[in-house]
């Protein structure tokens, strides 16, 4: 078995909060973008009009593959205007605050995030859960027939012998 290239998080992207563009609270069309240091990111559908504060709800869950060597997930909130998108703030998150802590990775976690703008002042919350998925059903049946086949985790208590046809052989016609 091949070592694994990348690690799956899902992501829930679950409201943001008190968002502002130019001071003003920042009421509809807002998204998020959901990227983990790779080209592939996903997006949240955009909001209606947030209540006064600016706060905006999604709960929309993605599945997003890491690589090993990932340090980071971004999530960008932006609004799209009239004259085009904007960007409204941004959070880059460390991964090793969703692995390796006191909780374990397949747990479902919950956090929140100071967003800031471009100039980097604060500019709302991110609202969002992680957790780690298992691996899909394909690659834990191939490592359980390795670990079978390399006299691992069977569940059989059954022996089985095995000479080669060669072994002590004088003959050459087997």
């Amino acid at each position: 078995m091949k070592p694994s290239k990348s690690r799956t998080l899902e992501v829930t992207v679950l409201s943001a909060e008190d968002l502002r563009i130019n001071g003003n609270p920042a009421t509809n069309n807002i998204y998020v973008v959901v990227r983990a240091e790779s080209l592939t990111s996903h997006t949240t559908a955009m909001t209606g009009h947030g209540s006064g504060g600016g706060f905006h709800s999604w709960n929309e869950k993605f599945t997003v593959d890491m690589a090993m060597h990932a340090n980071s997930i971004t999530f960008e909130v932006k609004c799209k205007t009239d004259i085009g998108v904007r960007d409204v703030g941004v959070a880059r998150i460390a991964i090793s605050d969703f692995f390796g802590g006191l909780v374990p990775d397949q747990v479902l976690q919950f956090f929140s995030y100071r967003l800031r703008d471009w100039d980097g002042l604060p500019n709302g919350v991110i609202n969002f859960s992680v957790r780690v998925v298992e691996p899909a059903l394909e690659e834990a049946e191939g490592v359980a027939a390795s670990e079978k086949m390399v006299g691992g985790t069977s569940s059989s208590n059954n022996v089985v012998l095995g000479i080669p046809i060669t072994w002590n052989s004088t003959s050459s016609n087997i």
